[in-house]
């Protein structure tokens, strides 16, 4: 089961995280990881040697998925190099909340770039390369406010609502490729991106959660792992919900 053994899968936003749980956990799985970051890179070298410390292979490619070509040529290049592509993860995202009369408009246009058109460019790169092979899987990390909403975040909202989207049209696109393109919505996981919130927000979210925790990240990593086996070979546009009840 979940023998991802002589596969070569990128993952962005691997450097933190849940991108950074899902490398490890491919990695463990026998995939070669490419660990995608644009900064932090000492935090991405951190990432493919903890895989390889444990016997897996893992190496780290910097590009920044809002830029369409950087995305297209590391993915390119990277496909070429190792002779193969067979999942791609994209995890790479940013949040920047605020209520709406009071974002600035600049700031929803980044979060966009990252969070939504980022993850659609990879997609489009790596389906070029699968397409090739007539095979291949894309995991797109949403999150459960791109299905359930909520205040002050309606840009990130938006983004992460795109990604489902975007995944049930990719998915419609390239069955017939043999490429399967699904989504994960996480729920309120313990991540260096929540830990910053204030307690009362985590108190309201925890109220929230039927099964009265938070996730962790290698939970969420592990239906990334589902969704990147030949066990899922038969789910596409999916969208898979990994939150403890928060949102049913």
């Amino acid at each position: 089961m979940f023998d991802l053994s002589e596969k070569v899968c990128i993952v962005t936003g691997g450097s933190r995280g849940i991108g950074r749980a899902s490398a490890l956990a491919l990695g463990e799985l026998g995939a070669t990881v490419v660990v995608g970051y644009v900064s932090g890179e000492s935090a991405a070298k951190e990432t493919a040697e903890r895989i390889s410390a444990k016997g897996g292979k893992a190496e780290i490619a910097r590009f920044d998925v809002a830029d369409p070509s950087q995305a297209e040529a590391s993915i390119a290049e990277t496909a070429k190099r190792l002779g193969r592509l067979d999942a791609l993860v994209a995890s790479a995202g940013i949040s920047i909340d605020g209520l709406l009369l009071r974002l600035k408009v600049e700031d929803f246009d980044k979060i966009l770039d990252v969070n939504l058109k980022g993850a659609v460019f990879c997609a489009r790169a790596a389906i070029k390369v699968m397409m090739r092979a007539k095979t291949g899987r894309i995991v797109f990390l949403s999150s459960v406010v791109g299905e359930s909403g909520n205040v002050g975040q309606t840009a990130y909202a938006a983004s992460k609502a795109g990604l489902l989207g975007a995944a049930k049209s990719l998915a419609r696109e390239y069955a017939s490729r043999n490429i399967t393109i699904n989504a994960v919505t996480p729920g309120f996981i313990d991540t260096d991106m929540t830990s910053g919130l204030p307690e009362e927000a985590k108190a309201a979210m925890l109220g929230a959660i039927p099964l009265g925790r938070p996730g962790r990240a290698d939970e969420v990593a592990a239906a990334v792992a589902y969704l990147c086996s030949d066990e899922a070979a038969y789910v596409t546009g999916h969208t898979l919900r990994v939150n403890g009840g928060m949102y049913m």
